[in-house]
């Protein structure tokens, strides 16, 4: 199963599920005022898509693959900027538009979602990336494995 579906798809399923999970559990629907609602919504949106651009950017910028199913072809390793705060900022961007759909969908059972997802990438997808980086970037790698968390 290690890196067999790509990371998108996961996401993908995951949203279909929380959309379904609200529907089947419509007795966990909540409400919050608007105003709170939307800009928690917004929040997550703009930092969900803010911290995987970054993640993205930074990439780019070193010139190292940005394939999630090909972390063995990992040219440099990318320690800076929102690296420094977050091992995973694509996957954790990720998350946080799990969580405004959540939000949007204003039900309990549809958090259940984000926690799937958050397990599936983390067993599935980025301890084979940690692997492979661990091979080839050897000390430099477990050093910064060491210094910053794999989510937050």
């Amino acid at each position: 199963m290690e890196l067999k579906v790509p990371p998108a798809i996961v996401w993908i399923v995951c949203a279909l599920l929380m959309r379904l999970a609200g529907r089947v559990a419509g007795g966990l629907s909540f409400s919050m005022p608007a105003p709170l609602w939307a800009g928690l919504m917004v929040l997550c949106v703009i930092g969900g898509f803010g911290i995987a651009w970054m993640g993205l950017a930074a990439f780019h910028r070193a010139g190292t693959t940005t394939h999630p199913m090909q972390p063995d072809r990992a040219t440099a390793l990318v320690t800076g900027a929102v690296y420094r705060y977050t091992r995973n900022p694509m996957y954790l961007g990720m998350a946080l538009l799990l969580l405004a759909w959540a939000l949007y969908l204003a039900n309990l059972a549809a958090f259940s979602g984000i926690v799937l997802f958050v397990a599936y990438i983390t067993r599935f997808q980025i301890i084979p990336e940690e692997r492979a980086l661990s091979r080839i970037f050897k000390e430099e790698y477990e050093t910064y494995r060491r210094s910053v968390r794999r989510w937050i």
